[in-house]
């Protein structure tokens, strides 16, 4: 009888025979087909050693088949036909409504790599571009005596945040509230996390299918890519005490727009930080750059 090790192998094939593209929770097609496959027959995804060697019989063999081909006819990232996304380790509820969540930023709370920024007077923390909540969550578990307003322009993105707020049991601290921008943020805060939409308008136009999946309003950001960027910090310098408080830092998330951030704001001191995708992905900016 086929195990579950073979399964994964043969849809790992199929997904790279089928030029499906990954970047929502994975890298390559044997941990999107590891994901896929174990999550079908219900065996937890992150013990594929205690898994591996379970025999699969054909009914469930043709479940398992039945979703990678659903994988890629649809070309909609793994995330969506499953429902959950995994970040730091924290798994939280995804649909169509909402960008699937992938931020480096979380990797910089779980780490510390933020920490020196902040002090015992951190109590208000603003995640902005929340998304489906997962910054703001993550927060939340990260810094037990913060709260935290999460932002979205989009009411279908804060639905999803509500799914996994409740999930996480955090109503009683994190807030969910939509607002363009800075238009109805409650500052000031002491720590602004930002992962804002920033692809410019030549790389929207290259995307593959499973990004174009997601809503177009989580990703473009004009001919630069720093449309929301530069909204966000000329509101910041023309209101700062609306915004922020005096120890105030913003961590920004900008992708692969380094470049373009730089010609954006040629005069902006920023810290750029350490992530396991390299160090031109997120910065620190406080008030005084």
């Amino acid at each position: 009888m086929t195990t579950v090790i073979e399964l994964i192998e043969a849809a790992s094939a199929r997904l790279t025979q089928a030029g499906v593209s990954f970047g929502h929770g994975t890298l390559n097609a044997f941990d999107e087909a590891a994901w896929l496959v174990l999550w079908q027959l219900g065996l937890p995804i992150d013990d594929l050693d205690g898994a591996a060697e379970q025999p699969v019989d054909a009914a469930r063999q043709a479940e398992v088949q039945a979703l990678i081909q659903q994988r890629i006819d649809t070309r909609q990232p793994a995330a969506y036909l499953t429902k959950e996304a995994w970040l730091q380790g924290v798994p939280f509820y995804v649909d169509e409504r909402t960008i699937v969540p992938r931020s480096f930023i979380a990797e910089l709370i779980a780490d510390g790599s933020i920490d020196h920024w902040l002090s015992d007077r951190t109590r208000r923390v603003l995640d902005l571009c929340t998304g489906n909540g997962s910054l703001a969550v993550i927060a939340a578990m990260a810094y037990p005596d913060v709260t935290v307003d999460g932002l979205d322009i989009s009411a279908d993105a804060l639905a999803v945040a509500r799914i996994n707020v409740d999930k996480h049991d955090l109503a009683d601290r994190i807030t969910l509230i939509q607002s363009d921008g800075l238009a109805q943020a409650r500052g000031p805060y002491d720590l602004i996390l930002c992962n804002p939409p920033y692809v410019n308008a030549q790389s929207m136009r290259a995307l593959p299918p499973e990004y174009l999946a997601e809503p177009e309003l989580a990703l473009a950001s004009g001919d630069d890519g720093m449309d929301f960027t530069r909204a966000l910090l000329a509101a910041l310098k023309d209101h700062p005490s609306r915004h922020l408080s005096p120890d105030a830092v913003l961590v920004l998330e900008i992708g692969h727009e380094r470049e373009n951030f730089e010609k954006a704001f040629p005069d902006l001191e920023v810290i750029w930080l350490e992530t396991s995708g390299g160090d031109s992905s997120v910065c620190v900016i406080t008030p005084g750059a």
